[in-house]
């Protein structure tokens, strides 16, 4: 049951669209992007783009390195990597995000 509360935790923190955005964009990025890039890119406050990285941090989807000032968020496609295995594993291979 453990691994259904997981896939219902991806879900919960995907069912937000702008989420769902930062996502994509992070992983359409060649690179880091800054939170003023995010800003710029979705015209979304900066306190909002912070507050929902923040989110994504908190289930390992996004990662953050500090770079002086700024914090450069990236996508860790290894955690998404597993949880997409476990919501094949959980709900059949045929089902795909």
């Amino acid at each position: 049951m453990e691994k259904i509360t997981k896939v219902a935790e991806l879900f919960k923190v995907l069912s937000d669209p702008t989420r769902l955005k930062i996502v994509k964009l992070l992983k359409e990025s060649k690179g880091a992007l800054c939170v003023n890039a995010v800003t710029g890119m979705l015209d979304v406050s900066q306190s909002a783009v912070s507050q929902h990285l923040r989110v994504l941090r908190q289930i390992g989807l996004v990662d953050g390195v500090r770079y002086g000032f700024y914090v450069h968020y990236s996508l860790n496609k290894e955690t998404l990597k597993k949880y997409m295995q476990i919501v094949h594993q959980e709900l059949g291979e045929d089902f795909t995000l």
